[in-house]
């Protein structure tokens, strides 16, 4: 009985260890400056989305004031959210990307 019990023990330990990582939601946030044609194309480019999704995407930032892009591992949306961040200030544009864990 006691080895059951112990090998119990160890069991849920390493369940523990081996959840799934934490996954991020990437999300754009709307301003009055960003030309929503930028925000399509960013949404194509960084995202992967096809034209139509993309479309959808820029219109829940503009009418809601966010729009989710995407859910990625932390490193992933990371490097998605300095990506775009840098894309958008190099092309003069103060579009906001954040990341929020789900």
């Amino acid at each position: 009985m006691g080895n059951k019990h112990e090998n119990g023990t160890i069991l849920e330990r390493q369940a523990q260890k081996l959840k799934p990582p934490s996954m991020y939601q990437v999300i754009l946030l709307n301003d009055d400056y960003t030309p929503m044609e930028f925000v399509v194309a960013i949404v194509q480019e960084y995202f992967n989305k096809d034209r139509e999704t993309a479309m959808q995407i820029m219109l829940k930032v503009h009418r809601d004031g966010k729009g989710i892009c995407g859910v990625y591992s932390k490193d992933i949306a990371l490097t998605k959210v300095e990506l775009v961040l840098t894309h958008a200030r190099k092309a003069g544009h103060p579009l906001q990307c954040v990341m929020e864990e789900v």
